[in-house]
This record gives C-alpha cells, structure tokens and sequence, in this order.
C-alpha cells in the first residue's frame, strides 16, 4: 500500500470512529506502529487529524463519540484482559453498580459466574450479559433509551439511583487523564455515570491505554473520587501514557495493569506479555494502599484476589448489619 493509501485509510477510520489507537491503525493497514505513527504525525501537520498518547483523535481537541458498532471492534484484547481482572475484584454476595460500555459488557461477561451477586445498571447490553446467569440478580434503572450504546439515560435513570448503596461502581469513558479524571462526549450519558457514582462506596474505572490523555467534554467522575484504575499495558514507545498514569497514582489511584493469563501464563491476543506490575517513571511504591494514607500505589493482578474476597464479606456484613 503507497503512503498516500494509507493516510487515507487511517484519516476515514479517524472521522468514523473519533479516536482509533496505533496498534488498530497498524493492524488495518498491515504495516508497523512506526509507519503509522509517521502517518500520523504527517496527517496532524497538515490539520486534519490531533495525535493522542498512542492513537489518533479527531481535530479540535476534544473528542466525539463513537458508536457502539465502531467501539466494539477497538482494542478487543485489552477490554478483554481488563474485564478478566476487574472481575476478580468482585466477591460472591456483593452488589454492585456498572455502566454503559464495551468493556463494562465485557466484565458483565464473566459477571455471570458469581453467585449472590446483585448487578445494578443502565445499560442493555450489561443486562443482556447477565441475563441466563441463574444466581445474579439484575436491577434495572429507568429511563429513556440512548440507542447509540444502548443505555437508560435522563431523569428517570438518574431517579431510580437515589436511595441506593452499594459496594463498588464500575465505569468506563471516553476519556480519562490525571487532571480532570473520566469523562464522556454526551452530558446525558455523563449525568447518569454520576449518578451511579454517588450510589458506590468505591469507583473502579475501566480504561484502555487509548482513553490515556484523552479529554471529552463531560466530566463524570473527578480523579479524587476514582479509587481504582484497571487498565492495559501502554506500548513500550508511549511515554505519555505511562507519565499520566503515574500522575494518576500520584493523586492516589490504584492503578492495576492487566497481565498475562493466571493459569496459563500465556499473554493476551496480540503476542506481547504485558507486565504484572508497570515500573512508571519515578514510580512510588507504599505498603499501603490509599486507604492507609501513605500515598499511591500500583497494584498487580496477582494480589487481587485476596482483597476481593475480604471485600466480599465486609459487604455481606455491611449488609446483614442494614438487615
């Protein structure tokens, strides 16, 4: 393919899908990641494209939203490796709220082999996941459905949530960076994320390494109130990405990078074994988590499944104490 090919091709998936990440780009025109991201840097020259940390995003500094046609072909892999671990931080018993999104589908997925579990959400496509899955019970909001994903959204939704408590939200976006923490391209949307939030007595944010610096209009949830971040690794080359996750962890998120497979040790479609642990630049390491004060830390997914199953009885204590 002539170079003049290829920057066509990457600049029409760019305006149908808003932001589409260099390893998709490399993938679809069958070249290397180097020759995207020349492509790239030549399409931004000429004004047509922004470059992101490790993709390329629509001009004009913000971010649209994609459908979800578009979104559930992106970064397969890595919603897949992220699902598998924020799955593991759910224990038997809990109840819990999670969002619209393809990797919120995703966890939904494996949701299904929880016993006791109670999923509260506004999304169709969460409650289609979940719905032959014998021991979880699915809430749904109210609302007015957003058919570009499929979700409950307006004051309906948001007026269900009132009154509501629970152990842990689940939540994706558009966008997530260290100074401004997750946000959406759609305010409806983004007021029910919100909404979801303030039922949660945890946040858990599930970001690919593509939604890294990249900055939507609608913030939904401010990195103060994230206790977690799951995301995947960031390619090697993209320093960005790896300096706002460490920002990230500086203003007190955990943030747990998505290994390889636990039993087999196998690493995620794609070929490269992401690592367990991320070494960020200047990275700080606590024996203590966010809870104990003493500042950040980065959170393997080794060490996950303890915490979820502690997790799991204080919520079926919390619950009993209610009762």
């Amino acid at each position: 393919m002539f170079a003049a090919e290829r920057r066509q091709l990457i600049l029409e998936m760019v305006r149908a899908n808003g932001a589409v990440s260099l390893r998709e780009l490399a993938r679809v025109v069958q070249t290397s990641e180097v020759t995207v991201r020349r492509d790239v840097r030549a399409l931004e020259a000429e004004g047509l494209l922004d470059r992101r940390h490790g993709g390329a995003v629509l001009p004009g500094g913000f971010t649209r939203e994609s459908g979800f046609p578009q979104k559930s072909h992106l970064s397969t892999a890595e919603k897949t490796a992220i699902a598998d671990l924020a799955a593991s931080l759910v224990g038997e018993g809990e109840a819990i709220v999670v969002g619209a999104g393809t990797t919120t589908q995703e966890l939904a997925r494996r949701l299904a082999r929880v016993p006791g579990l109670t999923v509260v959400t506004n999304s169709l496509l969460v409650a289609q996941a979940l719905a032959h899955a014998n021991r979880v019970e699915v809430v749904m909001t109210g609302g007015t459905l957003r058919g570009s994903n499929y979700a409950l959204v307006g004051s309906g939704a948001e007026q269900s949530l009132q009154g509501l408590r629970v152990s842990r939200a689940f939540l994706s976006g558009s966008g997530l960076t260290a100074e401004r923490g997750l946000s959406t391209s759609n305010m409806l949307s983004a007021s029910v994320d919100r909404a979801l939030v303030q039922a949660a007595a945890e946040v858990v944010v599930l970001a690919d390494h593509t939604k890294l610096g990249a900055d939507t209009m609608f913030q939904t949830v401010p990195t103060e109130l994230i206790t977690r971040l799951v995301t995947d690794e960031p390619p090697l080359h993209d320093e960005r990405a790896a300096a706002e996750l460490q920002a990230l962890a500086d203003q007190g998120v955990e943030v747990t990078v998505a290994g390889p497979d636990a039993e087999t040790g196998e690493a995620p479609p794609g070929g490269r074994r992401p690592r367990r642990d991320m070494p960020l630049p200047g990275q700080r390491r606590t024996t203590t988590g966010r809870a104990g004060g003493l500042g950040p830390q980065l959170r393997s997914a080794s060490s996950l499944s303890d915490q979820a199953s502690s997790s799991g009885e204080r919520a079926r204590v919390a619950d009993l104490r209610r009762r």
